[in-house]
């Protein structure tokens, strides 16, 4: 009786990430896996790298990238997306063109043609069969749970599956996830035994390992586990030195092996990713209902695209590289911005950072602005439905600055890009309510971590008893319009806690008309006070011209008390720290009380002006996120809102010029 056991790793970093992040992974993770595996001739083992990645260590990492080559006679290369898009988020022809410039790579430095295809996450659609086949792709790796929440037998994962779609087949290998939580984190003794519940005959059952290699040195603690107390070097040598134990490649297996079955599955993502992409409400819900059933396993959560409607940042992400993957004239300078664009990382969150990262949005519209400056002729706006939700936005576009503005968004600025420094200004995070915040313990200082290594996602999440946690009700965006009483003060500004008596900041609005850069907005909504509907109109009128944007809005009511009208910005910079607010930092909230607002950043090195037709109550504080990660607990300045405040009665104009010069 035999255990055939497939190995693999995934290696992957952002697009554009930090060096020195991923000087670290190398150092930790990637380099000593690789010189430990070097002491192992006869361990065979399956590797993915993202295309960014090894085009990384080929031109930082020279003696690692020669390693790897050295060892590729040990080693199975699965291709995949270049620079790790999901794959089922980008159209047809760029996932193609993905895949087959990974392939290209691999063929080229390592000598092999991949039969393999690491998918982005394990994220499954069955429409991906055809594409797959067309770039030579005969197996992809999935978890056992794609299987088991389609109704399939949880104890026959030991082996590949056909699946089909029109005819067309592919293999699909489950991953065990008493593996994947296993390694590197129970001892070698349970994972020895684990192994061995696999045998069968002439070694006919695979035991399926193949998750990230971030957690053999990056993931808190591993360095320590794996390396200096030799966990993985004591794991080969046993897997080697066991006669009951055989190591192969997946392409060996596949080759010489039938498949368990045909099976269809549903479109889907590992276990926790499902758990991640629902909704908060439906998040928590979920977490009570797996304590109420003895087989978690038949409990599916959301698929990946969920987070498209959970997170509006997200969605905006992906809907302007689908906008743009249809303008693409084939370029190679076009396509490679593009593709860098569609990388996943920034559009989910779940243990690790994704969307809540600022670096991370920062990269991908500086792809994507990369694209509008190649495809930029002359100044002008088009009308188009970039998020694909029945409304039109407008885009605006001078030779210094890019403006999209949202009708169904309430007429306010969704982009507001800096052309010259591939810059969105407008790349802010709403902060929203997340599941994982009910379970954050708060203490008063740092406290002394768990000593056990244990899988991230049983991190302890911990956060001082003094950062509090703000939720927005609507999104957070630029020129906001609020009706407000007068609870409305920097302290409610800061927590968005004040009373709102409009529909106007989340509502849709009426397009009035467009023109070479020029759009009017307008809604007729209410005052909503003392149980009653007051009408209420409201017109905005947007005017690009170079480097300045003039916003001019008039406002009627037939509510005849005193309130207060605000417009509210909310602007994004590349580091708080590197601002200054008419000379001054910013650390948490200040008031400031005139015509005229100056903000300079030094990274950028830009000047942005607002200037007021009369004197205006100004808000300004730092917008924070909390979010979880891999190290535990973050607390995130987004960006900085802007609130220009102005006592009414029935009638009013408010109208600002924002002006943007090299400082």
């Amino acid at each position: 009786m035999k255990t055939t056991l497939l190995m693999g790793i995934h290696c992957h970093q952002p697009v554009g990430n930090f060096d020195e992040v991923v000087l670290e992974a190398i150092e930790k993770s990637y380099k000593p896996f690789f010189e430990t595996l070097q002491s192992f001739p006869n361990f065979k083992c399956s590797v993915h790298f993202s295309g960014w990645l090894l085009e990384f260590i080929y031109l930082h990492k020279p003696h690692l990238f020669e390693l790897m080559q050295k060892l590729s006679p040990q080693l199975e290369f699965f291709t995949g997306g270049y620079y790790e898009p999901i794959l089922s988020s980008i159209p047809s022809k760029d996932r193609i063109g993905q895949i087959q410039k990974l392939s290209r790579f691999i063929r080229n430095h390592f000598g092999q043609t991949p039969k393999g295809l690491w998918l982005t996450e394990r994220v499954w659609d069955n429409s991906l069969i055809a594409d797959l086949s067309r770039c030579g792709i005969k197996y992809v790796i999935v978890d056992d749970y794609h299987f088991i929440a389609s109704g399939y037998d949880a104890t026959k994962m030991n082996g590949y599956y056909l699946t089909e779609n029109g005819g067309e087949t592919m293999a699909l290998f489950p991953i065990s996830r008493k593996l994947r939580y296993d390694i590197p984190f129970a001892s070698t003794d349970e994972v020895n035994e684990t192994l061995h519940g696999f045998a069968a005959p002439e070694g006919e059952n695979a035991a399926i390992i193949f998750d990230d290699g971030e957690k053999f040195g990056i993931w808190p603690k591993t360095f320590e586990r794996v390396y200096e107390q030799q966990w993985l070097e004591e794991f080969f040598t046993r897997c080697l030195q066991d006669p009951a134990i055989r190591v192969q490649t997946f392409n060996e297996y596949y080759k010489k092996q039938r498949p368990v079955d045909l099976a269809y599955i549903a479109d889907t993502s590992y276990v926790e990713m499902g758990q991640w992409s629902l909704s908060t409400h439906h998040a928590l819900a979920f977490k009570e209902a797996q304590k109420q059933l003895e087989n978690e396993a038949i409990l599916k959560g959301g698929v990946w695209k969920n987070f498209l409607s959970k997170y509006q940042e997200s969605n905006w992400i992906q809907k302007r590289f689908l906008e743009l993957s249809k303008k693409q004239s084939g370029k190679k300078k076009y396509l490679e911005a593009l593709y860098k664009a569609q990388c996943n990382d920034v559009l989910w969150h779940g243990v690790f950072g994704g969307i809540y990262l600022p670096n991370l949005r920062d990269n991908a519209y500086r792809f994507l602005i990369e694209c509008e400056n190649q495809l930029f002729d002359k100044a002008g706006c088009e009308k188009i439905d970039i998020d694909l939700n029945g409304y039109k936005e407008y885009k605006l576009q001078s030779k210094e600055l890019l403006l999209i503005l949202s009708q169904k968004g309430s007429g306010q600025i969704y982009e507001l890009d800096l052309k010259d420094r591939l810059f969105n200004l407008q790349n802010t995070l709403t902060r929203y309510k997340e599941a994982y915040h009910e379970r954050i313990e708060r203490v008063a200082c740092d406290v002394a971590e768990d000593e056990d290594t244990k899988t991230i996602h049983d991190n302890t999440l911990r956060m001082s008893e003094d950062i509090a946690l703000h939720y927005d009700w609507h999104l957070k965006k630029s020129a906001i319009d609020h009706l407000c009483d007068e609870s409305l003060n920097l302290e409610s500004f800061e927590q968005n806690s004040y009373a709102e008596l409009g529909d106007f900041a989340n509502q849709p609005f009426q397009a009035q008309g467009s023109g070479k850069g020029k759009v009017a907005f307008s809604r007729e909504g209410g005052i909503y006070r003392y149980d009653t509907r007051f009408i209420t109109k409201l017109e905005k009128t947007y005017k690009l011209k170079k480097n300045s944007l003039a916003c001019k809005t008039k406002l009627a009511t037939a509510f005849e008390q005193p309130l207060r009208y605000m417009q509210e910005w909310n602007l994004h910079f590349p580091n708080i720290d590197s601002i200054r607010i008419n000379g001054n930092r910013i650390d948490e909230a200040i008031h400031i009380y005139g015509n005229r607002l100056t903000v300079e950043d030094g990274i950028l090195q830009k000047r942005f002006e607002f200037i007021f037709e009369q004197p205006t109550d100004i808000y300004a504080a730092a917008m924070r996120t909390i979010s979880q990660s891999e190290a535990g607990v973050d607390a995130t300045v987004q960006g900085v809102a802007f609130g220009f405040c102005r006592s009414f009665e029935k009638h009013t104009e408010f109208n600002v010029t924002f002006t943007v010069t090299d400082l």
